[in-house]
């Protein structure tokens, strides 16, 4: 579904990203770990069109993307969860899910999608009229998330959604994200919460200094002598 096909990225003159490529196929989740700094979110917005590589290629569906403007990508499909969850603050939990569904497809369904969001997150229907930036970490990490779905995305991407959550509430998001796929959808997540990412992933990447280095089956990294030593401290 999702190709990166060796792409270097810059910001101005200084490379950050150097022939990276790796692929995510339909209905996996597929992981990119690695340290503060390796790249990680980086290559997120490359993909999401935030940023254009100067060399390389991303094909998502079968389509060239790497020079398609940010606003088109959502309607191809493709949603982007961004790092610390960039909600509209002073706007409702409902008008922030609205806000998520402004195009095509998904403005037609945007009633039929918001109640898809609140079947997975029953504590934002509760919370539907108040103020988003009231809410509590995890409820706006929920809220994020929900505002994706709410594009009808097929891949849907994560940037670190358990940063700066409670140990509870990080185990509650990884096992929506679990239930996001279970529900149809494609998962690309990035985290520096390696032994849960690698729990569910299917495969998985490893990011250093901005060049993959290691790639496998999430449970096979998750038990790589590398992995466990670099990322879990074992």
């Amino acid at each position: 579904m999702l190709e990166i096909k060796g792409i270097d990225v810059f910001y101005g003159d200084v490379q950050v990203i150097w022939d990276v490529s790796f692929r995510v196929g339909e209905g996996e989740i597929v992981a990119m770990i690695g340290a503060n700094g390796a790249g990680k979110s980086t290559t997120m917005r490359t993909i999401s069109g935030i940023l254009s590589p100067r060399k390389g290629e991303i094909i998502f569906d079968g389509v060239a993307i790497h020079k398609v403007e940010p606003y088109r990508l959502i309607e191809m499909g493709l949603a982007h969860v961004p790092e610390a969850r960039r909600l509209f603050v002073e706007m409702t939990v409902e008008e922030n899910l609205e806000m998520g569904s402004l195009r095509g497809e998904a403005k037609k369904k945007r009633e039929d999608n918001k109640e898809f969001v609140f079947s997975l997150f029953p504590r934002l229907k509760e919370r539907r009229r108040q103020q988003s930036g009231t809410l509590s970490g995890g409820e706006q990490q929920m809220l994020a998330i929900g505002r994706g779905l709410m594009s009808m995305p097929k891949l849907i991407m994560f940037d670190e959604p358990s940063l700066g959550l409670a140990p509870i509430l990080v185990r509650d998001i990884f096992n929506i994200i679990k239930s996001i796929r279970e529900r149809g959808k494609t998962v690309l997540i990035v985290e520096q919460n390696v032994r849960q990412t690698l729990a569910v992933a299917d495969r998985a990447y490893v990011l250093e200094n901005g060049k993959i280095t290691m790639e496998g089956t999430g449970q096979g990294l998750l038990h790589d002598e590398h992995v466990r030593h670099a990322y879990l401290g074992v």
